[in-house]
């Protein structure tokens, strides 16, 4: 299967379509291509105009719906990335990502909640996706979402 086709298939077992527009929220840029590497801004699990999961992961949002925001969030990444490079194939490697977490006081469950979307780009990507990763618990997000997700690629021929 190919990258799109696994991007393709991941989208519709989400029930999301990230073919369209990626909305941004501010006066700056959703990425920044630099030396090879392509640096990707926060991405909330946000669907045209809606944010699909919001609240607090450990008190409103179990596990499994924390990573579901975070496979939301990365296939907006992905999304991001396809529209600027023409392909997924162009991915040469992704190099990292942070996933900030909504949470409670006591939740320790941040890197399961990431979990959502490393599994995610190893489906997409194979060896490609596998990346190193910092997962954090912190008081609030943007929209009030309960996760937020950036990301650093680097590309084919840099």
């Amino acid at each position: 299967m190919s990258r799109e086709e696994a991007f393709q298939a991941a989208a519709r077992e989400l029930g999301y379509d990230f073919n369209g527009e990626i909305r941004i929220g501010g006066n700056y840029s959703p990425l920044v291509r630099h030396r090879g590497e392509i640096h990707v801004s926060g991405q909330i699990p946000r669907v045209g105009n809606e944010v699909m999961v919001t609240g607090r992961a450990g008190a409103d949002v179990p596990l499994a719906r924390a990573q579901h925001a975070s496979a939301i969030c990365v296939m907006r990444a992905l999304a991001l990335l396809r529209q600027s490079l023409g392909s997924l194939e162009q991915v040469e490697r992704i190099l990292r990502i942070t996933v900030y977490v909504q949470c409670t006081a006591d939740f320790t469950q941040q890197s399961e909640v990431a979990d959502g979307a490393s599994d995610l780009l190893f489906r997409i990507l194979g060896a490609a996706g596998v990346h190193s990763r910092t997962s954090v618990g912190v008081y609030q997000l943007p929209k009030n979402a309960t996760v937020e997700l950036d990301m650093i690629a680097a590309t084919c021929g840099a």
